[in-house]
């Protein structure tokens, strides 16, 4: 199945994604859509005829242990609710910890890097198998960015993702933007990857935008493509047509007009670099799976160490693991915080409104001591509390007006319509 041209939907640009020209699909995050009541912009999408992928980015299919039953079932109702011909996920560990390593869970609350390891491999590629079977449609995963390397590596990227597809049948989600980004932050030359990974087994590509900042490239999605960026398209376009590419854009979203012409300048450089195609245009269709035994648990123990040890360094003040580069783990660190910082705003943005100014260095001061250990709602709720007991904030109706919020959303029912009245009068009262 071809895709076409497409870009990444998200709710602050919804009305702009139904009006730009030429769009065949769009991607949704898997994760953001509610089975019980899909966007009315995604409805009015399908009804034209625009596909959409549901993208998932929460399964860590590269972490030690299995995939969750629960996540999985979640991303095989958004595929089929979406009438999607296929999901896509990250080859990535986001959480480690837990009973395997005897140590609390930590989530990363970002995509982290695998080992590109014989014992990760196994891990991913039995992981990879039982999401397969748990899907109603194909399956494709993406190459990630990274601004760290896992030392003792023994698989180029290339040479790791050939042989996921080989063992497994899955298919690729090639992001352009990450190659160039490894290739920044880590020396890896995205023409050798394209060299060496499977060109068939391409779904489809991403192309996103992302900065250099003191020589190392972030990733940020909320930034132009750059040219740089444009050309490993371009190299990839002349080994293979892919059957989709897609523009991601998740913050700081220009007006409909400058997204109108990234995605003009993502065609006429698919056209462009169009007549040295060496490789026919690769036929989607579902995985056929080669058996393979499934890893021992000592494999799986081995790589939980090994994550949970960086997951600790990252975010809970844990020693850097031997071999790691620690000026990169620290701008790692304080990335994660970062993004904390600014997903906690978004789903609670009722703290920075109570907070003001001082919202965000005293969220990265928690983030410090403070691993994430589940979702950023719950993140959001364990920094008000931690707030309240420590006598914060210093001003009286702001500490009052946290106290109120954290009660409402700790509770396990909301409060009364007649609490909410009682309340805002109070407020008003105080404030005269």
């Amino acid at each position: 199945m071809r895709l076409g041209i497409g870009i990444g939907w998200r709710p602050e640009i919804a009305d702009a994604v139904e009006a730009l020209p030429g769009i065949d699909w769009v991607e949704a995050v898997a994760e953001n859509i509610c089975t019980g009541h899909l966007p009315d912009s995604l409805v009015r999408l399908r009804e034209r005829g625009v596909t959409v992928v549901p993208h998932g980015v929460s399964l860590g299919l590269g972490g030690a242990g299995r995939p969750d039953a629960g996540r999985l079932a979640d991303l095989a109702a958004r595929a089929e609710l979406l009438s999607a011909p296929l999901v896509s996920e990250h080859i990535a560990f986001v959480r480690a910890g837990g009973p395997r390593t005897a140590s609390p869970g930590l989530e990363a609350g970002h995509l982290l890097p695998v080992p590109r390891t014989r014992d990760a491999l196994d891990v991913l590629c039995e992981n990879v198998r039982i999401a397969q079977d748990s899907l109603p449609v194909p399956l494709a995963l993406e190459n990630i960015a990274a601004l760290i390397s896992w030392p003792g590596e023994e698989l180029t990227e290339g040479q790791f993702l050939a042989e996921l597809v080989e063992r497994t049948g899955v298919r690729l989600l090639i992001d352009v933007a990450n190659l160039h980004t490894n290739h920044v932050n880590r020396g890896e030359d995205p023409a050798t990857a394209l060299d060496e990974l499977p060109v068939e087994a391409i779904a489809y590509v991403h192309v996103a935008g992302g900065v250099e900042k003191d020589g190392v490239w972030h990733d940020t999605h909320a930034h132009p493509v750059t040219a740089p960026v444009l050309d490993v398209l371009a190299e990839l376009r002349s080994r293979v047509d892919p059957p989709g590419v897609l523009l991601e854009r998740d913050d700081d979203f220009p007006p409909a007009g400058e997204l109108a012409g990234e995605l003009d300048t993502i065609r006429a450089t698919l056209d462009r670099a169009a007549g040295n195609v060496t490789r026919s245009a690769p036929v989607l269709r579902p995985a056929a799976r080669t058996g393979a035994s499934a890893p021992p648990d000592a494999t799986r123990d081995r790589l939980a160490a090994a994550q949970t040890a960086l997951l600790s360094a990252l975010v809970a003040g844990g020693p850097a693991p031997q071999g790691f580069d620690r000026r990169r783990l620290g701008i790692q660190s304080r990335a994660l915080a970062a993004k904390r910082a600014g997903v906690v705003a978004k789903v609670a943005p009722e703290l920075p409104e109570i907070l003001g100014a001082g919202y965000r260095e005293a969220f990265l001061s928690y983030a410090r001591t403070r691993p994430m250990s589940a979702g950023y709602r719950r993140d959001a709720l364990d920094f008000a509390e931690q707030l309240l007991i420590a006598g914060r904030p210093a001003d009286d109706a702001a500490r009052r007006r946290l106290t109120h919020w954290w009660q409402d959303r700790a509770a396990a029912r909301p409060p009364r319509r007649t609490t909410r009245l009682v309340r805002a009068a109070r407020a008003a009262l105080i404030g005269r």
